[in-house]
């Protein structure tokens, strides 16, 4: 690219960032199935290991294909350096575990991912790091929640599954005047919506898997952040542990990117449509998304996020048996525990995603019997309504 990256729009360089082209010229980035590389010489290969020469390695840790998929998030999340992992939990473990020791503390939203709360809650307490969670939507409580020893807060905004929007800005703020570091999970907005860098947060994880990838092919994830935080703790964390992506997947995610703003953009467009048609429908109690202005934290959304979602979050009337009726009558979409495909999804995060929650917890995050999360795909909006409204009508 004869311009600066950081000169063109995203969808620019969700295209163009980061190929590497080989002596072939080729169109599509090239995949490089290997495992590790021939040197000329051993003083060249001396000089690999001891870092003065930047070619590549072993692929548990550097590869070509993967260096370009990192390259592209690196300009498209405004970062400066990232790491690429086989999954999303990969990721967020990563990002969270790597810098701390025992004796340190970490706090975290309440509103996560069951397997968010699983590393919080149970992994990290075994290796003498304790944790505290707070209600993100509240302030006071991650300012009270600071110790002397707390290194890193942890959150996700919007939240899975109930799209809670939290400040990053201020929670930002209160994390810095601590002395500790701000983890965003940033799935539920994706790149296209939300920047957490830029509103002050250190490190961004992204599940790969759903948005990026965004056709239900492959697993992934990806840590973003400073220079120095991904040489000091990451980069070695990574290639001592493994937790490495396959350069198929990450050639898989790389050409998602080149659709991935068409994606969500359309995706969020149809998700708008349903929340607008189900938030009257007399048999849903609740309806939550980010783009009306009914959402609790509508003005916080306006300020921080670009867009809306792609995902709605609905409570039928009637609790699990009800909430049951509805997917098994759902033609179009489809009941799976993913989300951000082109397929349209749902799930019942109280039996799924959330079910390993005590259920007065489940009750305190919002997630009712009667919750279903609704990921909107590339199906026709006006197909999707009517699915949904036939399935209701039967709730």
């Amino acid at each position: 690219m004869s311009k600066s990256p950081a000169s063109y729009r995203p969808e620019t360089r969700l295209v163009h960032s980061g190929t590497l082209r080989s002596q072939y010229g080729e169109t599509s980035e090239s995949l490089f199935l290997t495992q590790g590389y021939v040197y000329n010489s051993a003083e060249e290969c001396e000089a690999r290991f001891k870092g003065e020469d930047p070619g590549f390695i072993y692929s548990r840790y550097s590869n070509p294909t993967i260096a370009m998929f990192e390259r592209r998030m690196i300009e498209l999340e405004g970062a400066e350096a990232a790491r690429s992992a086989a999954t999303g939990m990969a990721a967020v473990t990563t990002a969270i575990l790597a810098p701390l020791k025992a004796g340190d503390h970490v706090v975290a939203s309440r509103a996560l991912f069951g397997s968010c709360l699983y590393v919080i809650q149970d992994l990290l307490p075994r290796y003498g790091i304790e944790t505290t969670l707070v209600d993100g939507a509240n302030l006071d409580q991650w300012q009270r929640a600071v110790k002397p020893n707390t290194k890193t807060f942890f959150l996700e905004s919007p939240t899975n599954p109930t799209l809670d929007v939290l400040d990053i800005p201020s929670i930002a703020e209160i994390a810095h005047k601590g002395g500790a570091r701000l983890v965003v999970d940033n799935v539920f907005a994706t790149p296209i919506w939300q920047s957490p860098l830029a509103l002050g947060a250190d490190v961004v994880v992204y599940s790969a898997t759903k948005h990026i990838d965004g056709q239900g092919r492959c697993l992934g994830g990806i840590i973003l952040s400073s220079e120095a935080f991904i040489a000091e703790h990451i980069h070695n964390f990574m290639r001592q542990t493994g937790p490495s992506i396959s350069p198929f997947n990450a050639w898989v995610l790389l050409k998602g990117l080149e659709t991935l703003a068409v994606r969500v953009r359309a995706q969020t467009e149809t998700a708008a449509r349903v929340a607008d048609v189900l938030a009257s429908h007399p048999k849903i109690s609740r309806l939550v998304y980010p783009g009306r202005e009914d959402h609790p934290q509508a003005a916080l959304v306006k300020k921080q996020m670009r867009g809306g979602s792609t995902l709605v979050g609905f409570e039928a009337k009637g609790g699990k048996a009800a909430a049951f009726r509805v997917l098994n009558e759902l033609k179009l979409a489809k009941i799976s525990n993913n989300l951000g495909d082109a397929k349209s999804l749902v799930t019942h995060p109280a039996t799924t995603t959330h079910q390993r929650l005590k259920p007065e917890d489940r009750a305190a995050l919002g997630i009712s019997e009667g919750f279903i999360r609704f990921s909107a795909g590339l199906e026709h909006a006006d197909d999707l309504i009517e699915d949904l409204t036939a399935a209701l009508e039967k709730a």
